[in-house]
């Protein structure tokens, strides 16, 4: 939901999506409304938007492809193996002396070097 920031004069911004369509019965009722708030330096005063949009907006308009589901469990795969190894205590500390010695070279976080590792494992496997 949407996360919002109150002043002294009253809100001073509105972040995220306010309203979403509700599903009954198999359709949707309703639509989705969501403000951004700028950050980033600018000279522009305006830096709070609203956006409203249909409540089939996220809807796919094409079918799921075959690479993109092996996709999907690649990464669900490699996710749990990351996961899993990170609270392996049997191999944190061979894994973080290897990270420390690529850490200049290579990957610069400790989770990245750790899907490399994980990745190449399920690529081996697959």
């Amino acid at each position: 939901m949407a996360t919002m920031k109150v002043g002294a004069a009253g809100i001073e911004y509105i972040q995220g999506a306010m309203k979403r369509p509700k599903k009954q019965n198999g359709h949707n009722h309703g639509n989705y409304l969501v403000a951004t708030h700028r950050k980033a330096e600018t000279t522009n005063p305006y830096c709070q938007r609203v956006y409203s949009f249909d409540a089939d907006r996220y809807n796919r308009s094409t079918p799921v492809l075959q690479t993109e589901m092996a996709n999907r469990q690649r990464f669900a795969a490699v996710s749990a193996a990351v996961a899993a190894r990170a609270k392996d205590l049997s191999k944190i500390t061979e894994d973080q002396i290897a990270f420390a010695a690529q850490k200049e070279t290579g990957y610069k976080t400790m989770k990245s070097y750790l899907w490399s590792l994980e990745a190449a494992a399920y690529d081996a496997q697959h």
